[in-house]
């Protein structure tokens, strides 16, 4: 497995394919979610700073997409670093991948002393949840909404990161 933090061609494609397969068949989520995910996704790699953002996707020897991250940086002293694009390929789940790409973006949010990292998701997303609280989120917001044509409950996840020592 490999691990690129640069631009590839078909970058953008991966994980926007890799997004709306999986909420298509899992949630019934269809062409807005699409569409939304790879309209901020292309503005995210258009005016990405590799000081203060991460985009990391795995992928395997021969090229083939296998899970994504970032986090967007541009409001860190604000909000707070955007964790976003998290998502394991079916056939890298319950590898050990999703961890990692967890662990390596909280790293990089620790490495530049960010404060604070916050992210977006929803309820029954449960594996992915375990691993937030295991990293040391913590749920901050929840509302019902209908956001993506069916009702859910949509949640805000957030983490406080203590200041470097030294």
């Amino acid at each position: 497995m490999q691990f690129d933090h640069e631009y590839y061609p078909g970058v953008v494609a991966d994980i926007v394919g890799a997004h709306a397969r999986y909420y298509a068949q899992a949630w019934s989520f269809g062409m807005k979610f699409e569409v939304k995910v790879s309209a901020d996704l292309a503005g995210f790699v258009l005016n990405m700073n590799r000081d203060r953002d991460l985009l990391l996707v795995a992928r395997r020897p021969d090229e083939r997409f296998l899970g994504s991250i970032a986090i967007d940086g541009i409001d860190h002293a604000g909000r707070g670093a955007h964790l976003r694009w998290f998502i394991v390929a079916p056939e890298a789940q319950r590898t050990g991948l999703g961890r990692q790409l967890l662990d390596r973006a909280i790293g990089f949010c620790r490495e530049r002393d960010y404060r604070h990292v916050y992210l977006y998701t929803f309820a029954g997303l449960d594996s992915a949840r375990r691993l937030y609280e295991q990293t040391g989120f913590t749920l901050g917001e929840e509302q019902d909404a209908n956001t993506w044509g069916r009702p859910m409950r949509e949640q805000r996840f957030d983490l406080t990161l203590e200041p470097a020592a030294g």
